[in-house]
This record gives structure tokens, C-alpha cells and sequence, in this order.
């Protein structure tokens, strides 16, 4: 009989809607209050366009695979 693991992790959801999950810019991003209204962003680093909660899903998921280059600020 085989036992399998897994791995339980915290991700700190913070900056998530504001990181480009392609090449992890945060200077083209909504932000503030005001920018939660904006759903929808191109990143002007590397083009990439963006649904702002599958861009935060992708990032959230990323550094709970740990594949995120960059990381995401705490």
C-alpha cells in the first residue's frame, strides 16, 4: 500500500490582484480603493491582459506551488 503526502499552505492573498502573474510587474496595476472598481488591466511591462480575481487566482496559486519568481511582497 502506497501513502501519499500533502502539503497544507498559507498564502498571503495581499498584492495578489495587483501583480502581473506573467512577469510579476506592479506598476500598471489598479490601485487603492478607487482601483477595486477596475476589473479588468493590461500590464504595461510585458503586455499580458488581465481578469483582476483569475490574475490573483494564478498568483495565489503560484506561490502555493512555489513558482512564482519573483514573489509577492508581504
Amino acid at each position: 500500500m502506497q501513502v501519499c503526502s500533502c502539503q497544507f499552505e498559507i498564502v498571503n492573498e495581499s498584492y495578489t490582484t495587483q501583480t502581473c502573474s506573467h512577469c510579476g510587474d506592479m506598476s500598471s496595476s489598479p490601485k487603492g480603493r478607487a482601483g477595486l472598481g477596475i476589473r479588468e488591466w493590461t500590464c504595461a511591462e510585458c503586455g499580458t491582459w488581465h481578469d483582476r480575481d483569475i490574475n490573483a487566482a494564478k498568483n495565489i496559486l503560484a506561490v502555493g506551488l512555489d513558482r512564482l519568481d519573483v514573489g509577492i511582497p508581504c
